[in-house]
């Protein structure tokens, strides 16, 4: 099992210390020291008060703080969590995946999703109703690009004539695509082209509200990852090879008193059973110093004792 920490900017308002260049580099450095195989930021450029008010959060642009953290840090994978692909025009988010990728030394993973805040969509001009073209068109000419020269592209949405886009991602043949969701057409995308699938925990009040599949049970990840192989077995591909990423619902949340460690590895032990290979772990954000001492003592209790059993 690896382990992932998304950049605890949780609330609003945030803490300025975790916002801070030294606050990302300080979580980016602890989180490695700990045994984090990966680091990500949330995507949100133009979130309405109405949904911070709400439960929402602040964000940093995730590709210029990924870039920030790359600089600090060796080994650590820069995952976001996740890129709204239908924001950005796909021309400039492979340029900005590309570079991070070279610069960082193959370290980048692009995890996307379709997106859901409809006042986000239309802050940014985009038509929320075409999202999930504009994000199957979008992967198309992001892999065209990254791999090829003297690229054209007719769709929908995008054409272009004769592109070619240098320097390349250091990565072969590209950085691993994960295609984050709930739903069947989530997983097809995986089965299709993907490399990793990332779900996240929805009760039905939260999958309601994100339009997305209820899932918040192992048994229904469980079923969930057998539609998935079924599916990779429809497209001839092995399913084996993909990584999956989801939250353990058990033992509790690493920042509070009373986490439970062994529980915690139990659950993790359950996961891995179905299939999952990275496990998304949540760090508070009320302060620096409490995002700083989870990530050490999940480190310590978590990460390394895990690797001894």
């Amino acid at each position: 099992m690896r382990y992932a920490l998304t950049h605890p900017m949780t609330g609003h308002p945030y803490d300025a210390e975790i916002a801070a260049g030294s606050g990302v580099t300080a979580i980016a450095v602890a989180a490695e020291a700990a045994g984090f195989s990966g680091l990500g930021f949330t995507d949100h450029p133009a979130p309405t008060q109405r949904w911070l008010d709400s439960g929402g959060h602040d964000a940093l642009d995730p590709f210029v703080a990924m870039s920030f953290a790359a600089a600090s840090t060796s080994t650590v994978r820069l995952i976001p969590n996740i890129v709204v692909l239908p924001y950005r025009n796909p021309f400039l988010v492979a340029k900005a995946s590309a570079t991070l990728d070279l610069l960082s030394g193959g370290r980048f993973t692009l995890a996307v999703g379709v997106g859901y805040l409809k006042r986000e969509f239309a802050a940014l001009g985009v038509d929320y109703d075409e999202r999930g073209m504009l994000f199957d068109e979008s992967l198309e000419v992001i892999r065209a690009i990254w791999t090829g020269d003297d690229v054209s592209y007719a769709g929908r949405h995008f054409a272009a004539h004769g592109i070619t886009a240098h320097p390349r991602p250091s990565s072969r043949p590209h950085p691993p695509i994960w295609i984050g969701g709930n739903s069947g057409r989530a997983r097809q995308r995986v089965a299709t082209s993907g490399q990793g699938w990332c779900p996240f925990p929805a009760t039905p009040g939260l999958a309601q509200t994100t339009g997305t599949t209820s899932l918040d049970t192992v048994e229904r990840l469980a079923e969930a990852l057998g539609d998935l192989r079924r599916r990779f077995d429809e497209c001839r591909r092995d399913w084996t090879e993909v990584d999956v990423a989801f939250t353990n619902l058990r033992g509790g949340s690493p920042g509070d008193d009373d986490f439970n460690a062994d529980d915690y590895l139990n659950g993790i032990a359950q996961l891995a059973a179905v299939g999952v290979t990275w496990m998304q772990v949540p760090v508070p954000g009320d302060s620096l110093s409490h995002a700083l001492e989870t990530i050490e003592r999940f480190g310590q209790q978590v990460v390394a004792e895990g690797a001894r059993r």
